[in-house]
């Protein structure tokens, strides 16, 4: 199987899952994922094989096609709080939509870069929130928010579900009251996010784009 990969070259068509090779031979490139020191196609398209880099990749079958990779700046959603984990939905890579489902797992350690006593500091399920993928061991999309623009970008008072407005140093509910914290990003209700059903979009925002209309 290992030879199989470097004999077959580029221009074979693979479907997402397809064996490319190992990383004792070539490092993963775009469209591609590392599994148990084997490389895998993440989508459809044609082999290309760089034999002087080393360095296998996918040309996507779809024109167009968006997958995360290391390095992408994404926007999601918060789906499930876990103990010192929150898993996001994947919305959006930048600007531009998926190509298909994605999630990715934001670890307390990667949030910030002082020190957070609890992942529910950082993020609570339903917020939007902006990450950078660092790595995808086991075919993982681990995310962080260390910098400055990274971190929520939307926050939900988890106790009356309305968007939460910072102020200072913490994040208070002008509905109900209640005070809460969050790692916000420095464009903090700023962004106008899309997920396909929902848009969201700050108040102070669409205050002044309507007086830019007028």
């Amino acid at each position: 199987m290992k030879n199989d990969s470097v004999n077959r070259g580029s221009g074979q068509w693979v479907v997402p899952g397809s064996f490319l090779g190992v990383i004792e031979e070539f490092t993963p490139g775009a469209g591609t994922y590392a599994d148990k020191g084997k490389i895998f196609a993440n989508v459809g398209g044609q082999t290309l094989l760089d034999m002087q880099n080393r360095t296998v990749a996918i040309f996507p079958a779809t024109k167009g096609v968006k997958v995360p990779q290391v390095g992408s700046y994404v926007v999601g959603q918060v789906s499930k709080m876990q103990s010192k984990t929150a898993v996001i939905r994947i919305l959006k890579i930048g600007k531009e939509a998926l190509s298909g489902v994605f999630s990715g797992l934001l670890y307390i350690s990667d949030a910030s870069q002082s020190y957070v006593d609890s992942i529910h500091d950082v993020c609570k399920a339903g917020d939007i929130i902006r990450a950078k993928v660092i790595s995808q061991t086991n075919r993982l999309n681990h995310l962080s928010t260390v910098e400055r623009q990274l971190g929520v970008l939307y926050a939900f008072c988890s106790q009356c579900g309305h968007l939460l407005q910072q102020k200072r140093y913490k994040m208070q509910c002008d509905n109900c009251g209640k005070v809460e914290r969050r790692k916000t990003a420095e464009d903090y209700g700023q962004a106008i996010i899309s997920d396909g059903d929902k848009e969201y979009e700050s108040k102070d925002s669409a205050q002044k784009q309507e007086r830019a209309r007028d």
